[in-house]
């Protein structure tokens, strides 16, 4: 897994691109990122496949933000990002993934 960001400097956004590997989906068929961006809506499109077998997706995320995400992987297994800047109790028992785009 791994995020990677690109501050713009026409614009107040950041492009981050998530990556989740192949081997933390188990052969999973779709892979969702969901999170404050898209209001956890279980209903956004999943992230692109590569042929490698891992998932990949880029947004544009407005700067100096921080914003809660997590995985879904097959509509049934949620994961957290390793790699995020930081992590927050989510009210359900577990903790969700937060990246930050304040430079």
């Amino acid at each position: 897994m791994s995020i990677k960001k690109q501050f713009l400097k026409s614009k107040p956004v950041c492009k981050v691109t998530f990556r989740v590997d192949a081997s933390e989906t188990s052969g999973a068929k779709a892979v969702q990122l969901l999170g404050d961006f898209n209001h956890w809506d279980k209903s956004a499109e999943p992230m692109t496949a590569l042929k490698s077998n891992d998932f990949t997706a880029t947004l544009e995320l407005e700067t100096g933000k921080t914003y809660q995400f997590r995985y879904l992987i097959d509509g049934a297994v949620w994961k957290n990002e390793a790699q995020a800047d930081s992590f927050v109790a989510n009210g359900l028992g577990e903790e969700n993934s937060v990246v930050s785009t304040v430079q």
